[in-house]
């Protein structure tokens, strides 16, 4: 291994520091995948490793991080500790992150040639907004989502609920894992309104100017399969579909087997293809 990073540090929107992975091999072939969580999500989240471990077998760096206001902290990135960064959390702080790790990348890595983008699930949306808005700055050469979601508008409430939210300024949203009813602070919606427009993967996706993959699986009930064919409908490719994948590809945390997933080394398969 040429360079090995792990819980090394970036310093991300509002000058918040997270922990980051980055992983170099001997054999590089100059290309790098930046893999991005996603909602709830973190860099050491199931089988993320193993897919780390797939890429970088075949001869391309790897980087996985946190986002900065995922909840995790330096100290503890995996149990959301930090419930007040989670809720001042919002998209326009992912899409800013991901423009903080590409100038992280392009300072430590010697002979960097290429960069793919790989999203989960709201990553997928975020690597599509930030592969449009930093293709011309950084040397991006494709985007690849995997479930992601289509549009952020339609993840906010309405009516009275919208109303409530505003009038106390923060809901709650369970995170199964922990337990932890985490708050959500109206300053998510205030950013997202305040930025629609950038915000707008529809209109992202169609003035891409690099190679985009859409990956699904049809058994997702989270992200519907439906939001993936607009995404390929939009970006004018076929959808990828995983059979019998859930949103998370057969895997789950922890995942203690040393193989990914079968529907995960599907999905892995593919998107390398889609990289050639």
């Amino acid at each position: 291994v040429t360079m090995k990073l792990v819980n090394s540090t970036y310093t991300g929107s509002a000058g918040r520091s997270s922990l980051i992975d980055l992983e170099i091999p001997e054999t590089f072939n100059g290309e790098l995948i930046l893999f991005v969580h996603g909602f709830m999500g973190f860099k050491d989240w199931g089988a993320w490793h193993l897919v780390q471990q797939f890429f970088t077998d075949k001869n391309y760096g790897f980087c996985k991080f946190n986002l900065s206001h995922n909840g995790g902290t330096i100290e503890n990135g995996i149990d959301f500790p930090d419930e007040e960064a989670f809720g001042k959390n919002c998209y326009s702080f992912e899409v800013a992150d991901i423009e903080s790790i590409l100038n992280f990348l392009l300072s430590e890595v010697p002979n960097l040639k290429s960069i793919r983008l790989i999203g989960h699930s709201r990553g997928g949306g975020a690597v599509i907004l930030a592969g449009q808005k930093y293709a011309d700055s950084f040397p991006i050469s494709s985007v690849h989502t995997w479930a992601a979601i289509s549009d952020i508008g339609m993840r906010f409430p309405s009516g009275p609920e919208l109303e409530g939210w505003k009038n106390t300024g923060v809901r709650h949203v369970k995170n199964g894992r922990t337990h932890q009813d985490l708050p959500q602070f109206i300053s998510l919606y205030e950013d997202f309104k305040r930025n629609e427009s950038e915000l707008n993967i529809q209109q992202a996706i169609e003035s891409l100017n690099i190679p985009i993959t859409i990956h699904h699986g049809d058994q997702d009930t989270s992200v519907p399969i439906s939001e993936g064919e607009s995404l390929a409908s939009w970006a004018h490719v076929s959808l990828q579909i995983i059979p019998n994948a859930d949103h998370v590809f057969g895997a789950s945390h922890p995942w203690t087997h040393s193989k990914l997933p079968k529907e995960l080394a599907i999905l892995c398969e593919q998107t390398l293809h889609g990289m050639i």
